[in-house]
């Protein structure tokens, strides 16, 4: 069976109702608060708006439903070994049926100490005084910016094993990613978004892989078509 590994960012989960990072600046923040609420500084210097922002996420993740691209992704495990390696903090991957999901940037629905890494379920909101028990602050499990990706090890093993690579809803521009991206031995590369970036190529042309097939459509539509190229 074919290794089939997703790369996958949040223009997945914005056809979900889920706002994407520039929708939250644009929108339900200011750039301000943005690098407070999201930075290990901010963590520090203001945690009551740093969980107030994450909290009001979690509870709007609870509101919604994964959609066709979710669902289209889990469905092709009929048909090849798939790895989801995602950006999303959210759970609409393992929602959709989705059996082996990395995230990156970490969960919302857990929370972790701080001052290790133990990891705890969270379903509901976190406020200050919410201790774990080792008697420290809870905070999201979610990476701030400042701090390490999670499962890049397992990232990178993926990648380097897989037969076809399929990046989904995301703009690349955290510089991490094109790195990561780069270490692929996938012999079919597929990109969904309606404005790629033309970095992956870039990056890809340098180690001679194999040329990016461009699908410039969002998530849900780009599946649909993706799913009838790899189911024959």
């Amino acid at each position: 069976m074919k290794k089939l590994v997703f790369f996958t960012g949040a223009g997945v989960s914005q056809e979900s109702g889920i706002p994407t990072f520039r929708d939250i600046t644009d929108g339900l923040y200011m750039d301000h608060e943005i690098e407070e609420a999201v930075t290990k500084e901010g963590w520090m210097r203001k945690r009551e708006l740093v969980l107030n922002f994450h909290n009001t996420l979690r509870r709007k993740i609870k509101d919604v439903f994964p959609n066709e691209a979710h669902t289209l992704i889990a469905r092709l495990e009929g048909e090849y070994q798939v790895t989801v390696i995602t950006q999303n903090i959210d759970d609409l991957h393992e929602r959709g049926g989705s059996s082996t999901v990395y995230h990156l940037h970490g969960e919302l629905l857990k929370s972790r100490s701080t001052l290790n890494h133990k990891i705890y379920d969270c379903a509901d909101d976190i406020n200050i005084g919410d201790k774990c028990p080792d008697g420290s602050q809870l905070r999201p499990h979610t990476v701030f910016f400042g701090e390490e990706p999670y499962f890049i090890q397992q990232a990178y093993e993926a990648l380097s094993e897989a037969d076809i690579l399929v990046v989904v809803g995301t703009s690349l521009q955290i510089g991490y990613t094109v790195l990561l991206l780069g270490a692929t031995s996938a012999k079919e590369i597929y990109y969904v978004d309606p404005e790629p970036s033309l970095e992956l190529e870039n990056r890809l042309n340098i180690f001679n892989k194999p040329k990016v097939n461009y699908i410039k459509k969002k998530a849900v539509a780009g599946m649909e078509n993706l799913f009838k190229k790899l189911v024959k």
